[in-house]
């Protein structure tokens, strides 16, 4: 049973970038081809109904795309919260939080867009990437460009979807990986160390990026994004100040175990609703 708090943050709370509250309650989704519509029950289940009439392809793929089949209930459990207080607290606060699985390629192209920017300003580029160049797969509704898609348009095209900086990045990387067929499957496949390592190498992509990649893309749960929310909380409640960013990533792994990721999510969530209870004295 999921609180609807939790639901709006597992959807809405960066880790992806293309799901909508509806006027009814109910949340829109688009990843690929697929376009979903899910509410909430009373009793906290999910409902889904598909909107891009392939019915029989997108409850699979929604099953992957929400990580249903992922224990996170056991991996919660086993992260060190019995030992950390600042865990447990943060555990007890955003009871039932989860990770998406998203697809690689769409996850890559959604942090790429992230730099320095607002869930609600990514949310917008990421519209207007699909709505300018990406095919329709229901009337008015496009899919986002796919990256040999993306390998053929012009910097000002990207800049036109208020990309800014951010539109050089995403045209290096396509024709990056234009030139290099089956780049990011082999990179997706790989032990967390090395895809994190390759995904490095791509424009605009440094250790936060890749992380959140592997994260909510890879399924890598052993990944540790340090963001400015996460900096905070690792800078007042861990002492670490001072630290630099490869440094508390690193100690994030380490304390946090083969599930570091799912802590980290727990205190972005924690912070971020809560950005008092990390200030600095």
């Amino acid at each position: 049973m999921l609180a609807p708090r939790v639901l709006t943050e597992w959807l809405d709370g960066g880790q992806s970038f293309r799901w909508r509250l509806q006027e009814d309650g109910s949340w829109q989704g688009q990843w690929l081809d697929h376009i979903v519509r899910l509410r909430q029950r009373t009793d906290g289940s999910l409902e889904w109904r598909c909107l891009s009439g392939k019915d029989r392809q997108t409850l699979p793929a929604l099953r992957r795309y929400l990580a249903l089949d992922t224990p996170f209930d056991s991996l919660a459990d086993a992260l060190p919260h019995r030992s950390d207080s600042v865990l447990a607290e943060a555990m007890a606060r955003w009871p039932g939080v989860r990770l998406l699985r998203q697809p690689f390629d769409e996850t890559l192209l959604g942090f790429l867009c992230s730099s320095n920017k607002r869930i609600s300003q990514i949310r917008q580029m990421m519209d207007l990437l699909a709505r300018n160049l990406g095919a329709e797969v229901a009337p008015g509704l496009h899919r986002l460009p796919t990256w040999p898609e993306l390998a053929s348009v012009s910097e000002e095209s990207l800049r036109a979807c208020k990309l800014g900086y951010r539109a050089a990045h995403i045209q290096g990387t396509a024709r990056f990986l234009a030139g290099a067929p089956g780049w990011l499957e082999e990179t997706e496949a790989m032990p967390y160390a090395e895809a994190r390592e390759r995904l490095c190498l791509l424009p605009g992509v440094g250790e936060k990026i890749a992380d959140c990649v592997l994260l909510y893309g890879g399924g890598k749960l052993e990944s540790f994004p340090v963001d400015t929310w996460i900096l905070k909380v690792m800078e007042t409640a861990y002492a670490l100040q001072g630290w630099s960013l490869p440094q508390i990533a690193h100690f994030g792994r380490a304390h946090f175990g083969a599930a570091a990721g799912l802590a980290q999510q727990y205190f972005f969530c924690w912070a971020r609703h809560d950005p008092r209870r990390f200030v600095a004295e």
